[in-house]
């Protein structure tokens, strides 16, 4: 089926009336390894194709894998996270399917002994209400290498001349995270799915096993999805909607599910069991391949690796490493930072949340760090079409540079208006706060006497507005003050010069 071919959908709300979605999501991380799962090979996004391989990851006869003892390290702090319980005792199983891009053609994989199983992730919703996701296992396995579509104007098979096949990914260190089917959801099916996944980022990020970037695939989600007819409980087929690579297209990708679900089922006919591609452009998913079932994998124990065996007292002591939960050290912040609820989702939302973190640590007040960031730094990040962090890294602005420009400020030497244009000549990178305001010759008027004068020739050339403030209109002080700032080039204490003119217009 052809990424134009658009199926039969219903309504949303047509959808709710008649049907309950029932949701299981499979989130694919790769693990922030140095050397791959089971042989020694590099695992640095973007090398040279192929560059990255040796016999155990190509699956050339003879070569014997071994475990990374950092990989199970991480899927033990990963299942700890998530509330699972740890296997005493697991193994490996070979998964054994053919796709050009699996050399072995079979999957190191854990299929009925997984490293971890039956925990939860409670997760925050937009409304402030929590959802509770049921894990039913956290498993190792290895990564798959990656087909490259040449010739097709969609970069998949369809259309396209020929394909190659990077193995540099083959054997990159996965965890597979699966949920137990999600139910009750209802309407809010779509935002629960986006805001799991946002959690699980958050939290794997905190772990440090992963950088979790969606957009270069390192973690990914499967969506199922199927639907009862309301007042049943049997379970309808369900569909997988393959490697959804960001968190709205999570929350896309099942509300069009259920749409095409719908559509299928009022027409009378039978939803196919099989995976499907997700189409960012449009919007919509086209069918893949039909979906096997375990039975068809034809999964054994590996037979070249021996089990794996965390004693309790390792388990403990990883269970020591773990991080303040991110949903807990949040709630934490906001309350030592004085923030409501709305700026402190505005923040999260912005992706500025460790970046106001580590301003406040190195010495900034709270207010004045999301002041900074939030403001003139984000509005550059939007106009560039990247995130605030990204920006910053490129633009060399770091948190000692946003508290050495808030001091600046709260010193007296410069004014907000000041301070915004030292903050774009050190974005523009002509050098710290401190260079830039002396470079461009920016520094508040302290002869008290030169602001006094300046006022006074601004209330006698004012008469009119001047007699406004006397006569109780306090608000029209606020022109005076625009006259005298502009008469200083800016360079006066708006609170000085506010100060001052009240003292002589108002008994």
């Amino acid at each position: 089926m052809s990424a134009t071919t658009t199926d039969a959908v219903i309504s949303y709300d047509e959808v709710l009336e008649r049907y309950d979605p029932v949701m299981g999501l499979e989130v694919h991380v790769e693990l922030g390894t140095l050397t791959k799962m089971f042989c020694g090979c590099a695992t640095e996004f973007g090398a040279e194709p192929n560059s990255q391989v040796c016999p155990v990851c190509l699956g050339l006869p003879g070569a014997l894998p071994v475990v990374n003892e950092k990989a199970v390290e991480s899927a033990i702090r990963i299942g700890l996270a998530l509330n699972c319980e740890i296997a005493q005792w697991c193994r490996f199983a070979r998964k054994n399917y053919f796709y050009p891009d699996m050399p072995k053609n079979f999957q190191t994989s854990q299929y009925d002994e997984p490293i971890a199983f039956e925990g939860f992730l409670e997760v925050d919703l937009d409304d402030g209400t929590t959802y509770r996701v049921e894990i039913e296992r956290a498993h190792m396995e290895e990564d798959t290498g990656k087909s490259l579509h040449v010739g097709g104007s969609t970069g998949r098979i369809h259309g396209a001349t020929h394909s190659l096949v990077d193995y540099n990914r083959a054997g990159i260190p996965l965890i597979e995270i699966v949920t137990k089917p999600l139910r009750g959801a209802g309407e809010r099916a779509p935002e629960i799915a986006r805001a799991y996944v946002a959690a699980l980022r958050d939290l794997l990020k905190a772990l440090d096993v992963s950088d979790v970037k969606m957009e270069q695939g390192s973690m990914r989600c499967d969506v199922n999805l199927s639907l009862m007819p309301k007042g049943t409980d049997a379970l309808g087929t369900r569909s997988e909607t393959k490697n959804v690579n960001s968190l709205r297209s999570v929350e896309r990708a099942v509300r069009y599910e259920m749409c095409r679900h719908g559509a299928i089922l009022d027409g009378g006919g039978r939803v196919v069991q099989e995976t499907r591609h997700w189409h960012e452009d449009t919007g919509v998913t086209t069918s893949g391949r039909e979906k096997s079932d375990a039975d068809d994998y034809r999964y054994f124990p590996e037979p070249d690796l021996v089990p794996v065996a965390p004693t309790r007292e390792t388990v403990e002591a990883l269970r020591g490493t773990l991080p303040e939960p991110p949903a807990q050290r949040r709630k934490r912040l906001q309350s030592d930072w004085g923030f409501a609820d709305l700026e402190m989702r505005d923040v999260i939302n912005a992706g500025l949340l460790e970046l106001i973190g580590e301003t406040v640590e190195a010495g900034a007040t709270p207010a004045g760090a999301r002041k900074w960031w939030s403001g003139e730094i984000a509005r550059r990040a939007n106009a560039a079409a990247v995130d605030v962090s990204t920006y910053a890294a490129e633009h060399a602005i770091t948190p000692a540079q946003v508290v050495e420009l808030e001091s600046l400020v709260t010193s007296g030497r410069l004014n907000d208006s000041m301070a915004r244009q030292v903050l774009e000549g050190v974005l523009d990178g002509e050098g710290t706060p401190t260079t830039v305001a002396d470079a461009r010759g920016l520094q508040l008027v302290q002869d008290d006497s030169a602001l006094e004068a300046a006022v006074d020739e601004v209330i006698a050339a004012n008469a009119d507005v001047a007699q406004k403030v006397r006569d109780g209109k306090v608000q029209a002080a606020g022109a005076l003050i625009g006259q005298v700032m502009k008469a200083m080039k800016g360079q006066a204490d708006a609170g000085k010069a506010r100060e001052l003119i009240l003292a002589k217009l108002t008994p």
